[in-house]
């Protein structure tokens, strides 16, 4: 048995996406009424997402059950130590990562979010799945949060945030990754000059991608 098979975060992870299922339908009704150009803007834009996430304060925005196998068996594979994730939202994914650490015999995850809500949330997911001592949360701009007091090396890096904000945000953290990093981009479809840059060997990256909208890569130097 692994964590993430096991009581409690077995089925506090069933319940969560659970919820999230059925969060996603209200959400889309609520979003409907936006036309489909200016929703893209608005992901697209790096000077409106606080205002555009913040609309959807309330929603999980989680990672699918497959993508978030995906997370525990890279950190677990690769036994990780140090992992850095853009984007805390509910904390499912977070559960994920955390849960890997464990099985890996510990580790440390930071996670960064704006919504202080959604802080909140994951605080009391974490705690309630048993893997809060693992995981430091930062409240605020992931640009601002990230700047300083991180590992000297990150293992893997979760971009599950603004999606706009994934080239600025793996640039401040790539020379701390090491050599065989992953790095996952939840929803990269989206971010057309970010997928250039990650499936371009010439700068240090090797990419595929998973499930039609996740991009893994690893870091080659």
């Amino acid at each position: 048995m692994t964590t993430m098979t096991s009581t409690p975060l077995a089925s506090l992870l069933d319940r969560l996406f659970a919820e999230a299922d059925e969060a996603s339908a209200t959400t889309r009704t609520a979003m409907s009424d936006i036309p489909a150009e200016e929703l893209a803007r608005l992901k697209a834009s790096k000077t409106e997402y606080l205002d555009f996430y913040g609309r959807l304060r309330d929603a999980p925005l989680a990672v699918s059950r497959e993508t978030g196998r995906l997370l525990y068996m890279l950190a677990r594979g690769a036994k990780v130590r140090n992992i850095v994730e853009f984007g805390t939202s509910f904390g499912i994914s977070t559960l994920h990562l955390a849960a890997a650490l464990r099985d890996n015999g510990g580790g440390r995850l930071i996670t960064t979010e704006f919504e202080s809500s959604k802080v909140v949330r994951a605080r009391e997911n974490l705690i309630a799945g048993g893997l809060i001592d693992l995981v430091e949360i930062r409240e605020g701009d992931a640009l601002q949060t990230l700047k300083a007091g991180l590992p000297e090396t990150i293992d893997l890096l979760l971009l599950d945030g603004a999606k706009a904000l994934y080239p600025e945000v793996l640039t401040l953290l790539e020379d701390r990754l090491r050599s065989g990093a992953f790095v996952v981009a939840d929803d990269a479809d989206v971010n057309p000059d970010y997928l250039a840059r990650v499936r371009s060997t010439e700068q240090g990256y090797l990419s595929t991608p998973f499930g039609g909208d996740v991009e893994v890569s690893m870091r080659l130097i």
